[in-house]
């Protein structure tokens, strides 16, 4: 027997999986997504040839069920498109949450960024749909017209999925995707009429916000979307339940994200997160770690071992599109303390990692001093590698599991598809940490070294 059957719809790769009664996933199907084409950092994609393959993975999928079973749909979050409602032929190709047009609005909206964070929770920052959308409506002023007139629509990812699965009978987002649009009041989970003027689009454009989950809405495939939320989101829900856990993804990119008991308690500079949406809207606070894929590509990260960290005295960011929360600094990407012309390819990959598990246990320190965590879990594809784990169980100071199950976000998902959260499996993953007291002392002199380098007033932030 089986509970749910979900998609994740991820940047590089679609997948589907089926929930069992032990909260695991099986019968997984995984295609790679469309590629993404990059001209001058415009990321964009084919979102027909995306959406055929998603379509393809979930007929796969289903294929093992027996019976027609809830579905749960996770999202990459802000990559968004505008497409024409008669056919749904795209007007715009889809254009990924990595895409950096809006940097343009970000710059004549630099005045309102506070405004623009207490509403929504962010930084002002061209990741997301609001600054894009801005751009491309000032660039092609006769689309606002169509769009106004509803001959054309816009919407996330998901949201151009659920429209063409319900045949176009259904143009809504759920409240967790809004949020990631720099158009919602995070606190109120509905369009702002403030954020829509300074951003120039009227809210009769955007979809209509739903809960994220008990969603009953029947899809053409026979299945029912019961759950909708970015994936991010899907991944906490996988292991957390509690204000006392905190999740670190170590993926394309990195973050770290609890929620905390007093939700009016944030840490300076970090995110706030809305995480999904049923009875009530759920709130979350996250540090990132920009880039990280990027940054290990061309070094033998693979290859390190726990021995090979705090072997020398020099000191590393390695994120190369500059530094995500709580420090949004484009300034400072890949930085040593030290020129490296003499080191071998291992020793910088070392100093890589160092620099993620440096930059986690600081996340979580600060985490700390607003309300204690007993418990982290580790998930996404570099999660694996052996001297991450070991070097963040030594630096966080509390307990550090290993998510069991690969796909969280796949498995978040499912569970909200079945009205549940955190899976039954995950407390017996503890990673048995070894002592390094060297380690321990390179982090302590690693903070005073990226204080100093924060404190250089000339030095530009943002956009």
């Amino acid at each position: 027997m089986s509970r749910a059957i979900a998609i994740d719809l991820g940047t590089t790769s679609i997948k589907a999986g089926i929930l069992d009664l032990n909260d695991a996933l099986q019968h997984l199907v995984l295609k790679r997504a469309p590629p993404i084409n990059n001209f001058g950092g415009h990321f964009e994609s084919d979102a027909i040839a995306y959406a055929e393959t998603a379509e393809r993975v979930l007929v796969e999928c289903m294929a093992y069920a027996e019976e027609r079973l809830p579905l749960g749909m996770c999202s990459q979050r802000s990559s968004f498109l505008i497409w024409e409602r008669t056919n749904g032929k795209p007007v715009t190709p889809l254009i990924s949450w990595q895409d950096d047009r809006g940097k343009t609005a970000c710059t004549a909206l630099n005045a309102h960024e506070e405004l623009i964070s207490d509403l929504t929770g962010l930084r002002l920052v061209p990741y997301y749909l609001a600054p894009k959308l801005y751009v491309l409506l000032q660039q092609h002023p006769e689309w606002r017209v169509s769009l106004e007139c509803g001959d054309w629509l816009v919407g996330t990812l998901d949201t151009f999925l659920i429209w063409r699965w319900t045949n176009g009978a259904h143009h809504l987002i759920d409240a967790s995707m809004a949020a990631r649009t720099l158009l919602m009041d995070i606190s109120q989970a509905q369009w702002s009429p403030v954020l829509g003027k300074l951003f120039n689009i009227p809210l009769d454009i955007l979809p209509r916000i739903i809960p994220s989950a008990n969603i009953a809405l029947p899809l053409t495939n026979g299945l029912t979307l019961q759950s909708c939320l970015g994936d991010q989101s899907a991944a906490f829900l996988a292991c957390a339940c509690s204000d006392d856990v905190a999740l670190v993804n170590l993926g394309t990119g990195g973050f770290v994200i609890r929620t905390l008991p007093n939700a009016t308690q944030y840490p300076n500079g970090y995110l706030r997160t809305l995480l999904y949406q049923n009875d009530g809207i759920h709130l979350a606070t996250e540090g990132t770690i920009n880039s990280i894929a990027s940054a290990f590509s061309s070094y033998p990260v693979a290859q390190c071992r726990a021995e090979d960290l705090a072997c020398n005295d020099i000191y590393c960011l390695a994120e190369p599109s500059g530094l995500g929360a709580p420090y949004f600094r484009n300034d400072l990407g890949i930085v040593f303390s030290q020129p490296v012309t003499h080191l071998l390819p291992l020793q910088i990959a070392a100093l890589f990692l160092e620099s993620v598990i440096f930059r986690v246990a600081r996340i979580i320190e600060e985490f700390n001093q607003i309300a204690p965590i007993k418990v982290i879990y580790l998930s996404g594809g570099r999660s694996k590698l052996l001297p991450l784990q070991q070097g963040i169980a030594q630096c966080v100071g509390c307990e550090v599991c290993l998510l069991q199950e690969k796909d969280a976000s796949l498995l978040g998902a499912a569970l909200l598809a079945c009205e549940r959260t955190a899976a039954s499996f995950t407390e017996n993953m503890k990673i048995a940490a070894k002592s390094n007291p060297k380690l321990q002392g390179k982090y302590q002199a690693w903070k005073k070294w990226l204080d100093a380098k924060l404190a250089i007033s000339t030095a530009p932030k943002l956009y």
